[in-house]
C-alpha cells in the first residue's frame, strides 16, 4: 500500500497536460481562421460600397483597395490579401450595373515553423464575394 502513495496527482497532471496542449492549439487555430473569414467578407463588403459610392470612376477602384486594406489590417491580414473587381457595364459606374468584388486571404496556421511549410501546405485559402449596385438614380459617368 506505501508504494502508491501521490501517484494519482501525476498521472491527473500528466494527462491533464497532454489534453490541454492539442486543446489550446485547436482554439488558436480556429480564432486565426474565424480572423481570416471576417477580415475577407468585410474587406468585399466595403470595397463594394466604397467603389459604388465613388464620385468619378478613377478614383473608384483605389477607394475600394484602400477600404479592403483597412478591413484586412484590422483583423491582422495587412498586406496579404487581394481584391479584384468585376463590373457587369462599361462603364463601371453606370446607373443600376452591378459590381462584383471578390477577396482572398491565405491564413497560415499559428506555431508552424517555416521548413514545415515548406513540405506541407498548412494554410488555408478563403475567399468571399460581394455585389453592390450601383445608384439607380446616380448621374451617368
Amino acid at each position: 500500500m506505501r508504494g502508491e502513495e501521490g501517484s494519482a496527482i501525476v498521472e491527473f497532471v500528466f494527462l491533464g497536460v497532454l489534453m490541454m496542449v492539442p486543446l489550446v492549439y485547436l482554439v488558436m487555430s480556429l480564432a486565426r481562421v474565424q480572423a481570416g473569414s471576417y477580415a475577407v467578407t468585410t474587406a468585399a463588403r466595403e470595397a463594394g460600397r466604397a467603389f459604388v459610392t465613388a464620385a468619378a470612376g478613377e478614383d473608384a477602384a483605389a477607394r475600394a483597395r484602400a477600404a479592403s486594406e483597412v478591413a484586412f489590417g484590422d483583423q491582422g491580414f495587412g498586406g496579404m490579401g487581394s481584391l479584384d473587381i468585376t463590373c457587369s457595364t462599361s462603364p463601371c459606374l453606370t446607373p443600376d450595373a452591378r459590381v462584383e468584388t471578390t477577396t482572398r486571404v491565405t491564413v497560415p496556421l499559428p506555431l508552424i515553423p517555416a521548413f514545415a511549410r515548406d513540405v506541407v501546405p498548412l494554410e488555408i485559402p478563403l475567399t468571399a464575394s460581394h455585389l453592390s449596385t450601383v445608384d439607380r438614380f446616380r448621374g451617368a459617368p
